[in-house]
């Protein structure tokens, strides 16, 4: 790896690896085993308190008793309440006095959480999947962009690797790939391309540390990207997921009432959080596998080479050895 990687600088990560923040899948142990491998783990606080039941505090205190190694957090920041914002600002107030050095934040303006990192001496990088919302991210003072493309799961993109590495590389960031990443030979393009990094969920999900349900992680393993659509009855943005009966059941977009909201300038923050908010328990229990839980599996189109569930430490070997 070239010497002048600002990731890894920033990072404090021995390989350009990130395990993407996920909601639900991103328990401490996932985490904690993504740095410990020499990548970078990040935590979701949202899934750390929320679905994995600690308190913020001490969810970061038992992952930083896992490992030595650096690990990052993630901060979601679009159209926050009030209360919601101060949620998070006290959470990263607490990363920060922790020792945390390195930032992911998604879906709004990040100047707040870059002038708070900045003076602390840490890293904020913003997800985007266009030109648009990187404009804004590097006019906020960020140190980097993750470029979300359209394999992605979660919040995917629309365009290729390709041609957003392109629209991106003007801003002179370093940029992380995200979507799409499931093997060696995609790993070792995306860096020969430019990128400096690659942020990955669906593979890790189909690891022994994540506490994923075996139903959750055989979908992934029989899913082929052919199987990946997206769906907005989850936040009112498209998410990606795998094409189970339950999806088809109840199809890909809101009903009419959302759709008018999510298209009014002044509902559409409200309705999104109601949907989300109605989608976290739903979530949550197709995590763990309860019975009678949705089969709402969030992956992206890097299903199509993974057939197995494997360490952490193997996977992140896999690309890096």
């Amino acid at each position: 790896m070239s010497s002048d990687n600002s990731f890894l600088k920033h990072s404090g990560a021995e390989y350009p690896i990130i395990c993407g923040p996920m909601y639900p899948c991103s328990n401490p142990e996932l985490v904690a085993a993504a740095s410990a491998a020499g990548g970078l783990g990040i935590i979701q606080p949202i899934s750390l308190t929320y679905v994995h039941g600690y308190s913020f505090k001490s969810g970061l205190s038992y992952i930083q008793s896992l490992t030595n190694k650096p690990v990052g957090m993630n901060l979601l920041i679009e159209g926050s309440s009030r209360k919601y914002r101060s949620r998070m600002e006290d959470w990263l107030n607490v990363a920060l006095d922790e020792g945390i050095n390195f930032f992911i934040t998604s879906m709004g303006k990040p100047d707040w959480v870059v002038k708070l990192a900045h003076d602390a001496g840490a890293f904020v990088y913003h997800d985007v999947t266009e030109a648009k919302w990187a404009g804004i991210a590097s006019d906020a003072g960020v140190d980097g962009l993750i470029a979300v493309n359209n394999r992605a799961g979660g919040h995917a993109g629309t365009l290729n690797s390709e041609q957003l590495l392109s629209d991106l590389n003007h801003f002179k960031l370093p940029i992380v790939c995200a979507g799409g990443i499931a093997d060696a030979k995609d790993y070792h393009n995306v860096l020969k391309q430019g990128y400096q990094a690659v942020q990955m969920g669906t593979r890790f999900i189909a690891s022994k540390e994540c506490n994923a349900s075996i139903d959750y992680k055989q979908a992934i393993i029989h899913a082929h990207a052919n199987d990946i659509v997206l769906t907005e009855r989850i936040t009112g943005v498209p998410v990606s997921v795998i094409n189970s009966a339950y999806v088809k059941s109840k199809g890909l977009t809101p009903n009419r009432i959302e759709l008018l909201m999510l298209n009014h300038p002044k509902l559409k923050h409200f309705i999104r959080m109601l949907l989300t908010l109605k989608s976290l328990r739903s979530l949550k229990r197709s995590l763990k596998g309860e019975k009678g839980a949705m089969d709402y599996w969030q992956a992206g189109k890097s299903v199509e080479t993974i057939d197995s569930i494997l360490s952490v430490q193997s996977i992140i070997n896999s690309y890096t050895k």
